[in-house]
């Protein structure tokens, strides 16, 4: 080969290796361009990913406050409703003791209202009649006196049926409290 020609050669090797260093360089400066816009874009992405799970943990726990503030308000509602249930219970309690009380001393005499015609078809009135002017008697009505066992009884029963009523009310009472609450959320 002759020297013109390897000086050709070595310039056109020489100039493929420049060519190809400096394509090297401009490739790896837009790699790093196009890597550093991809890395902005995963930032700017990060940080609305960031905020939007800042938001929904606001939003949880707005949402958990809430329904906490509910429920105490719920439980002192049912608080008041269960004093009252027993402050009923302990009054109606306390009447009936006072009542079988009376009836323990004869200060208080149980008393049953016959009808007129059933007693006259039964032979006369072997009953005594009420005095006249008794609140809400019918003047001259037979009456018989109850003996004070069965009297007891009676009280032992209505206050049973007492207890019952209140006890029934107070679980009306907690239920529509509950459903209120449920229907209120």
């Amino acid at each position: 080969m002759s020297l013109g020609w390897r000086w050709g050669v070595l310039v056109l090797v020489l100039g493929a290796a420049v060519g190809a260093r400096v394509a090297w360089v401009w490739q790896t400066d837009e790699l790093t361009k196009q890597a550093a816009g991809y890395e902005r874009q995963l930032a700017a992405k990060d940080l609305a990913h960031g905020r939007e799970r800042e938001q929904a943990a606001e939003a949880a726990l707005g949402q958990a406050a809430k329904h906490q503030a509910q429920r105490l308000d719920l439980e002192d509602r049912l608080q008041a409703q269960d004093k009252t249930h027993w402050k009923e219970m302990n009054d109606a309690q306390q009447a009936q003791v006072r009542l079988r009380d009376r009836l323990a001393t004869a200060d208080l005499r149980l008393s049953v209202l016959f009808d007129a015609g059933t007693a006259a078809a039964q032979g006369g009135d072997s009953g005594m009649r009420a005095p006249a002017g008794t609140g809400g008697l019918v003047d001259g009505a037979l009456r018989a006196r109850l003996d004070p066992a069965h009297a007891q009884r009676i009280i032992g029963i209505t206050s049973t049926g007492d207890q019952a009523i209140i006890a029934l009310r107070a679980c009306q009472a907690y239920i529509t409290e509950l459903s209120r609450n449920k229907h209120d959320r």
